[in-house]
């Protein structure tokens, strides 16, 4: 296997990216956290990463509920963001360590846990940070399902977390645990030959479409 080009590595990044919000509805929610980390394929952080505090409307916070109001108020969210970017600025911000990193447009994948909802609030907020990514996304939460279901003890001894719902803590925790799945459930790197492969493709009886909702 050929070695690959400073471009090629690039394009298998991971862009690792978690959002705290005012709510859930991206109608009338609004983003108040973002923090985003880019590894490499083998889940190494490249640079420092970014995570910046965004100042909300008046309307997004007066209509924010109990939970989600005390919960910014424990981590100290809520004390930040009166002096928190404006989302013009944030973006510019998480786009120049994004770009920095993967540069080719629409390659590296969003990455987190059940990132499709933190996806739906990039796309409204911080449409050129989506629109730069690729359309695939690795969410760390399927992985996780799966092992609840066919690997109980790694499931059941993961390791805590600790980010405490503040963004990079959420997003470190994220791609901490993926890193543990990826050496207690997964098949060790190189992983199976092509022949191996090939042996257990065969091997496998696989369900047919015309069998199904006839």
């Amino acid at each position: 296997m050929s070695e690959k080009t400073p471009v090629e590595n690039a394009n298998r990044n991971l862009v690792w990216i978690d959002c705290e919000m005012t709510g859930l509805d991206p109608d009338v929610d609004t983003l108040v956290e973002v923090a985003v980390l880019v590894t490499d394929s083998e889940l190494n952080i490249l640079g420092d990463g970014v995570d910046v505090v965004i100042k909300p409307s008046d309307a997004a916070v007066t209509q924010m509920n109990d939970f989600v109001t005390q919960m910014h108020t424990s981590t100290g969210l809520i004390n930040e963001w009166e002096q928190g970017m404006n989302l013009q600025d944030a973006s510019a911000v998480v786009m120049d360590y994004i770009t920095t990193h993967c540069p080719t447009p629409r390659t590296a994948l969003l990455a987190g846990n059940t990132v499709g909802q933190d996806k739906l609030f990039l796309t409204k907020e911080m449409p050129a940070v989506t629109d730069h990514l690729h359309y695939r996304i690795v969410d760390v939460s399927s992985i996780k399902e799966l092992a609840k279901r066919w690997f109980v003890d790694a499931y059941e001894n993961a390791p805590e977390k600790s980010g405490n719902h503040r963004a990079l803590g959420d997003i470190v925790d994220s791609i901490n645990e993926l890193r543990y799945y990826r050496d207690t459930i997964m098949v060790p790197s190189p992983g199976p030959t092509a022949a191996q492969a090939q042996k257990i493709a065969g091997e496998l009886e696989l369900y047919q479409t015309a069998d199904y909702a006839r």
